[in-house]
């Protein structure tokens, strides 16, 4: 695939737009005539109002279309519509600008919002999850904006969710300036709610916006944090507690795998499967789920990392029944799944498990990039399914020309 900038301006529109969008659309969302948009794609011409009309419409910046920044991987045009509102509601909300129509809703309808929210997002149906989160943000500040001083610390506890929410699905479809944006709002309102949990709940996720930037020093040490801060006394603790705490250390030995920490990771994980253990089910609670099967599937990942891959292969072989999981974490223990295998020079299993992922959940696996690190991995050792299954991740089978391969640290 060669680079973006070796495209000329015509074709990378082109490539912009998509096969959903026709140049009679582009035509009727620009307000430009037909003859102007193929003569545009033809790289006949171009003006500076004719730039920004089409800029606009394919919600990119200009340097984008000029070639000088290229588009954020696997985004459609639906991703950048979402990605731009989910911006804008980020930004108003945080300074008081709200619509002038919105209609204040009741706690109860925010909470369903919320819980809509999050199931789409553990769906792994993210860009639906960007379009719920800008809504919820906008009718958040509406309800926070209507409650007096003495009774507002519900509301800020309904805008700390939806601004970590907005934070999540920006660190998932790599708009990273924007993930920061919206955690760092979430602490702000975190710090005005009467929920002890909500601090923490907030550190986890700008720990997760680390990870994913490769700042793993920082990420182990917010996620050390917040696990301690929230650290129930097992024999009182709730179902909510121990959902938050074995889902936040957990989350400290996969930062701490990344960084090839073998001793912590093995510490967190061992108290991630004493939670579990302690649990005996799944459970959701604050946004997210936990119990014992999440505790051994994300091990297998946490022991890839590690380069631990017998115990890996020895987990998978444990586990018999994920269909308790949300959709995402299924997915992604397909991935590490995959990469174990791979790891094991079990070329053929590798890919059939990737392939099933991929074909399973196409949406979930745009935003992801540990698929591109097990083609690479898995090479030229089964080239027509290699070819198959790269063509479904929308990269180009290792070896050939301009294949920018991914690494162990850009996927995570």
């Amino acid at each position: 695939m060669p680079r973006w900038s070796v495209y000329t301006t015509g074709e990378r529109i082109k490539i912009l737009r998509g096969k959903t969008i026709r140049q009679t659309d582009l035509a009727e969302m620009t307000g430009l005539s037909l003859p102007t948009v193929q003569q545009v794609e033809q790289d006949k011409r171009m003006t500076l109002p004719t730039l920004m009309k089409i800029a606009a419409a394919l919600r990119v910046d200009t340097s984008v279309i000029l070639g000088q920044q290229e588009p954020r991987r696997a985004m459609r045009h639906e991703d950048r519509t979402t990605m731009r509102n989910l911006s804008v509601a980020v930004h108003d909300t945080a300074v008081g600008v709200l619509p002038a129509d919105v209609v204040v809703p009741s706690a109860d309808d925010l909470r369903r919002m919320v819980a809509r929210c999050w199931d789409l997002y553990w769906k792994g149906r993210y860009v639906e999850a960007g379009a719920v989160a800008s809504l919820l943000l906008t009718e958040a500040g509406a309800h926070l904006h209507a409650q007096s001083a003495d009774s507002s610390a519900e509301a800020w506890t309904f805008l700390c969710d939806a601004y970590r929410l907005a934070a999540y699905v920006a660190n998932l479809m790599g708009s990273r300036d924007l993930a920061y944006a919206a955690i760092g709002h979430a602490q702000h309102a975190a710090d005005r709610t009467a929920d002890d949990m909500r601090g923490p709940l907030v550190a986890s996720g700008r720990a997760w916006i680390y990870l994913r930037d490769a700042r793993l020093d920082e990420a182990l040490a917010l996620a050390e944090k917040a696990a301690l801060d929230i650290e129930p006394r097992f024999s009182s603790a709730t179902m909510g507690q121990l959902v938050a705490y074995g889902s936040h250390v957990n989350f400290a030995a996969v930062v701490a795998s990344r960084m090839g920490n073998k001793d912590r990771a093995t510490d967190y994980l061992s108290q991630s499967h004493a939670t579990g253990a302690r649990m005996g089910s799944e459970h959701r609670a604050h946004g997210t789920l936990f119990g014992p099967v999440s505790a051994t599937t994300q091990a297998v990942g946490i022991n890839v990392a590690l380069g631990q891959t017998g115990k890996a292969l020895t987990l998978i072989d444990s586990i018999r029944d994920v269909s308790t999981l949300s959709e995402a974490a299924q997915n992604r223990y397909a991935m590490d799944k995959a990469m174990a295998q791979a790891d094991a020079k079990m070329w053929d299993a590798s890919l059939d498990t990737l392939e099933g992922a991929l074909v399973a959940a196409p949406d979930w696996a745009r935003h992801q990039t540990l698929p591109s690190v097990i083609v690479q991995k898995v090479g030229r050792a089964s080239t027509a399914r290699l070819r198959r299954v790269s063509k479904l991740i929308g990269a180009v089978p290792p070896g050939a020309d301009g294949f920018m391969p991914a690494t162990a640290r850009t996927a995570l």
